[in-house]
């Protein structure tokens, strides 16, 4: 292939990632398929892939599954060479029932899938605070469940207790009360005996408590922290009422930090599950809840909607004025979550590009070099 070609000729790049290696494909613009490798999930094992890749044409965009997991890495340094990554998720089942299922047919049946036009989602940039906001909600979500495991162990543990605490454990019934009631238990030598029930009953209590606590306080201190880090990136979003940290934090993950990779509103509220669908049937005409979608985002959709019917003036106006017009109350949290799905959207393309001109802005005054 002549130098002259390699310019002008251009390719897709597919790869079906996994946790050690990523198969890679090459298949020209018109369907071709070229070449294929594997290569390792390391730094320099995607730059292999990026040379070996470059030598077949000219690459502007690659398909890649799993781009927010197994293919993160891959998809950073894709980008951070201009390419467009597109999200490919879903297997084309006709194609593989007929030709079969390998990793390297999983990579050409990628790169056809954005030649085809079957894949046309362009994968989240894990690359700025988005990402920092998504690895505190994890954290806290992590000490959220644990703190919850721990609680439901102290209840159970209160609830058998033996016959010396049995009384006093069964009149604790919260979290703060059994709590108390074990602080308030003595504390066991380290040399105790640990054979009678009553002794083993204060030290596995003890125990259990000394956890809760912990993981407790882990979650105030993420809460603290998840909460600063999205009033810089999403002030407008987080004024909003009802939207607090938890809620805004699954938003902006949903979203990511190139929201423009979402064309209108239309695009994103099908993303968090809120664009109706058609539900109609001879002279009735209706729509219905639209069960696709990141289900945590519309969870925290849900989540506002239900908030805002409770305590905010104007929704509440608008539940009276739709509920005389004969609406369930289903179809009028659905419309509720449609409309909040606009108002998020249109925050979120503030907020966070005001993040980017910011970036960008910084980047030109930073010293000759690219560095501080």
């Amino acid at each position: 292939m002549t130098p002259t070609m390699i310019d002008t000729q251009v390719v897709v790049l597919g790869v079906d990632t996994h946790q050690r290696t990523h198969p890679a494909a090459i298949v020209a613009a018109d369907g071709r398929p070229l070449a294929d490798r594997e290569f390792p999930t390391t730094t320099a094992g995607y730059t292999e892939m990026w040379q070996w890749a470059c030598g077949f044409g000219r690459i502007e965009h690659a398909a890649v599954e799993s781009s927010a997991s197994y293919g993160a890495g891959l998809t950073r340094m894709l980008t951070d060479h201009g390419v467009t990554v597109i999200e490919v998720n879903t297997p084309d089942l006709p194609r593989r029932y007929a030709h079969g299922k390998t990793d390297q047919l999983d990579a050409y049946a990628a790169a056809m899938a954005v030649i085809t036009g079957r894949a046309t989602a362009v994968a989240k940039d894990t690359r700025g605070a988005v990402e920092s906001i998504r690895m505190l909600a994890l954290a806290r979500t992590s000490a959220v469940e644990e703190a919850t495991r721990i609680g439901n162990q102290i209840r159970d543990l209160c609830t058998t207790a033996p016959v010396e605490f049995a009384d006093q454990a069964r009149q604790a019934r919260t979290i703060a009360a059994r709590a108390a009631f074990i602080a308030g238990l003595p504390v066991p030598a380290d040399t105790a005996e640990l054979s009678g029930p009553a002794a083993a009953f204060v030290r596995a209590a003890r125990s259990l408590l000394e956890r809760h606590r912990l993981a407790r306080r882990e979650v105030g201190s993420l809460t603290r922290e998840l909460e600063r880090l999205l009033a810089t990136v999403v002030p407008t979003l987080l004024s909003r009422p009802q939207i607090g940290p938890v809620t805004a934090a699954r938003l902006v993950i949903t979203a990511g930090d190139n929201v423009e990779r979402m064309r209108t509103e239309a695009t994103f509220a099908k993303l968090v599950g809120a664009a109706p669908l058609p539900a109609s049937s001879g002279k009735t005409s209706r729509h219905r809840l639209n069960r696709g979608g990141d289900r945590q985002a519309n969870s925290a959709l849900h989540m506002i909607a239900v908030g805002r019917m409770k305590s905010h003036a104007p929704t509440r106006a608008y539940v009276e004025r739709r509920s005389a017009e004969h609406k369930t109350k289903k179809d009028i949290i659905r419309c509720l979550k449609r409309y909040i799905a606009r108002e998020v959207f249109r925050d979120l393309t503030t907020d966070l590009g005001t993040l980017d001109k910011l970036w960008d802005r910084l980047a030109s005054l930073a010293p000759q070099g690219g560095e501080w």
